[in-house]
């Protein structure tokens, strides 16, 4: 956003990411593993009008893209009901967290259940194993007695396997749980056909072991959804409930003062009930439950919760509040603009769900190869069986070594090692103050090579400060500051801002709001008044080429920026404002340049102020550009060494964050420049790019790095129980051990260091002092 430019920011949007004619957002309930989730998008991919699909099944999130009349909750459900598992409204932070405690109960159960019952299996075979007994007879009865005490560990413990089996059958998409029915029946009849003809040396403890070392896998699995959905939740703890006042009060900020019995005129009621155009009032300390249009002249607000901004900001009449915010002055009132579920905090909720049930590439990757890795283990199994066959083997060795094929090969590690590295970086990112709304973006981000910044509120503090006013002849200063802050009613542009905290200080009232509003991105503003006056705020150069005689008038040094007033069209005198360099900026740059990557400054502000910002900030005059249109952005973004990021906030930014390979928004940006970008920052200044490519880069590197170990577990695993013997129970425990080695290697994304960092000197409140994050890898 540009210095000159005095457009406003929209009100907060949501912000969920739209494809095709209609998109659908749901949760799934009854999914076992991921495997169920396969399912369930194989199935969903084949209903006509579907153009995409994508299921999670750590966070239980689906996302469905297609036609409207083919992507409705009705049709999708009744596919979902077809193969047993029920669609949802889109759970809230608290709703996932009582279906995990439930899930965890359950999986307890079975899990306790299991070991019950298999330790005196595996104790039964143990001394069969070790020659314990005097007589073979002796040992063919405790062989019945482990098979007895299997019995329910097989029937009960194992049930979910068994059963999500059979829905990823019926989908036509058989996973992991198909194997692993496969392998716990196939050590059941190898056992007893073995004890039919006599034989004791019985395989009922690795069928106890496949099932309880599963759910042991499985209740790990369990502790990682937990440190995610722990992320979730920071975004989700607003309060339940809101003062609504009364139609006709006069609230916090009315014509009486605060707490003069005015308590009384409101009522507290869930804040589900407050109706977007409603009023509530905000008591002193209170966090706001929603998104509103502050109603009083000022209010002092602690933004720590969204921003982590150490220092309170004062806001005055018209502006727009996020849900999330802390009220540290008086009372005051609200006009409600969004309600639940269509609040900021809400949106962003649904993104970080969104981006679980994307699918980025390397997902994508790790999907089809356990796609085809259980039918590959059937085949390779019963080839195993017949070519020993064959060769003489004897039956009892050929049918241990296809059964040891079959466990050996459960995919469980495939499975996991996207979905798991992923929601371990997701959560570490908004642990750091940044949101990826989708996968494609956290893989792209960690393959940046050029970084491009806009400059005013990206930059810069976007805390501007009136400097100099210059009526035009009888006019006023204060006439001329009282016109220019309604011009800039409402307005969130940093511009905007500090002209009406400069009215606010002189002691100014803003009044109502004006008629119209209208936006010019890149060039101004325009307020209309009820008898048609018209105001005109922005750059000296749009407003000269409008023919109202702005040219040549009122031209700023260098070091400030000087904005235009006009009614109807006659010039009232212009405006002079400086800002200076966040502080944040030139530690994060500096981490950038260290990591190799090029870096640009791109504004539609004067060169020379360009220039001039970059040289403190340590780039060189050819990476800076200066008095760039939307349009010029967008296609010098596009021009730019790819992958490439930009970050910016306004809405003259967004055509340039649609452009980029990965465009990066940040706190205090438009609803357009948010819409449009695929990173969302929740941090002040920029500290959140250097975060979000070191964890982007963390995430990329431990998918890759799950991939290739469950790739060649795989590989190695399946030819050597194919070609020499491998007793069943060594292939339970490394089937384990893969899947730990990747539930183990994600885990490292949630308690490395780099996931988030504090400049010197400051602190978020609340939060422990961030170390700077470490060159990142690859």
């Amino acid at each position: 956003m540009t210095l000159d430019d005095a457009s406003l920011h929209s009100p907060p949007a949501d912000d969920a990411a739209t494809g095709g004619d209609a998109q659908l957002l749901r949760s799934v309930s009854g999914m076992w593993c991921t495997s169920c989730a396969l399912a369930i998008e194989h199935r969903l991919r084949r209903l006509p009008g579907v153009r995409r699909a994508g299921v999670d099944y750590l966070s239980a999130t689906l996302l469905v893209e297609g036609r409207s009349e083919a992507v409705t909750p009705e049709r999708v459900g009744a596919a979902l009901a077809r193969l047993g598992y029920r669609l949802c409204d889109l759970e809230s932070a608290p709703d996932a967290r009582a279906r995990l405690d439930a899930e965890s109960r359950t999986l307890a159960g079975r899990l306790l259940l299991a070991a019950i019952f298999g330790m005196w299996t595996m104790l039964a075979s143990l001394l069969i194993y070790v020659g314990a007994l005097p007589e073979p007879r002796l040992e063919r009865v405790l062989a019945w007695v482990s098979g007895a005490f299997a019995l329910p560990v097989v029937t009960l413990a194992a049930w979910p396997f068994y059963r999500a089996a059979w829905r990823t059958l019926r989908a036509g998409r058989p996973g992991m749980d198909a194997l692993v029915s496969l392998g716990v029946m196939g050590a059941l009849a190898v056992s007893l056909w073995l004890l039919s003809r006599g034989s004791a040396e019985v395989y009922f403890d690795t069928a106890v072991m496949l099932v309880l070392l599963l759910l042991a896998g499985r209740w790990v699995e369990t502790l990682a959804r937990y440190r995610g959905l722990r992320a979730l939740e920071g975004l989700a703890a607003l309060p339940e409930r809101a003062c609504r006042l009364r139609e006709g009060s006069r609230g916090a900020g009315g014509h009486a003062p605060a707490g003069d019995g005015q308590e009384n005129e409101g009522e507290t009621v869930a804040a589900a009930e407050v109706a977007p155009g409603a009023r509530i009032r905000v008591a002193r300390g209170e966090i706001l439950a929603l998104d509103g249009e502050l109603q009083d002249a000022t209010a002092r607000l602690d933004l720590a919760l969204l921003t982590g901004e150490s220092r309170p900001r004062t806001l005055t009449r018209g502006a727009r509040l996020t849900a999330g915010c802390r009220n540290l002055g008086k009372p005051f009132t609200l006009r409600v603009t969004a309600g639940v579920g269509e609040r900021r905090l809400d949106g962003l909720h649904r993104q970080v769900q969104a981006l679980q049930a994307g699918k980025g590439e390397l997902r994508r990757l790790a999907e089809r190869f356990a796609a085809w890795l259980s039918p590959a283990a059937v085949v390779l199994a019963l080839m195993t069986l017949a070519v020993l066959l064959l060769a003489g083997v004897a039956a009892e060795e050929a049918a241990v070594r296809a059964l040891s094929v079959l466990v050996v090969a459960c995919p469980c590690a495939v499975g996991l090692a996207v979905p798991l590295a992923s929601l371990a970086g997701t959560a570490r990112a908004l642990d750091a103050g940044v949101v990826f709304r989708d996968s494609a973006a956290m893989e792209l981000a960690g393959q940046a090579r050029t970084v491009a910044f806009d400059k005013t509120g990206t930059l810069t503090r976007g805390t501007l400060q009136l400097t100099a006013l210059h009526p035009a002849p009888g006019i006023g200063e204060e006439r001329l500051l009282a016109l220019a802050a309604r011009a800039e009613w409402g307005s969130e542009h940093p511009l905007g801002l500090a002209i009406r905290a400069a009215a606010g200080e002189a002691g100014i009232a803003p009044g109502e709001a004006p008629e119209t509003l209208i936006d010019y991105p890149g060039r101004g503003r325009e307020a209309r008044e009820a008898d048609g006056t018209r105001l005109r705020i922005g750059a000296l150069g749009w407003l000269g080429g409008e023919g109202t005689g702005v040219s040549g008038r009122g031209s700023a040094p260098p070091w400030a920026t000087a904005v235009a007033l006009t009614r109807d069209g006659d010039w009232l005198g212009s405006l002079w404002l400086e800002d200076d360099a966040d502080p944040s900026a030139s530690a994060s740059l500096g981490a950038l340049r260290r990591w190799g990557l090029t870096l640009a400054l791109i504004s539609g502000d004067r060169p020379a102020l360009v220039r001039r910002l970059g040289h403190r900030l340590g780039l060189a005059p050819e990476a800076c550009f200066g008095a760039r249109s939307p349009e010029a952005k967008r296609h010098l973004v596009a021009a730019l060494p790819g992958p490439a990021l930009y970050v910016g906030d306004g809405i003259n930014d967004a055509p340039a964050l649609a452009a980029a390979t990965v465009g990066v928004a940040t706190a205090n940006a438009s609803a357009a420049a948010r819409e449009a970008a695929s990173i969302q920052l929740l941090g002040g200044g920029i500290r959140g790019v250097p975060a979000a490519i070191a964890i982007a880069r963390s995430s990329r590197r431990v998918m890759r790095q799950n991939l290739a170990l469950s790739g060649l577990y795989n590989a190695l695993a399946l030819g050597l129980a194919a070609w020499m013997v491998i007793p069943p129970q060594v292939a339970v425990l490394a089937m384990l051990a893969s899947s730990l080695s990747v539930v183990g290697n994600a885990a490292r994304l949630a308690v490395g260091k780099g996931g988030g960092w504090t400049m010197p000197g400051e602190e978020r409140p609340g939060h422990p002092r961030r170390p700077a994050p470490p060159a990142p890898p690859g």
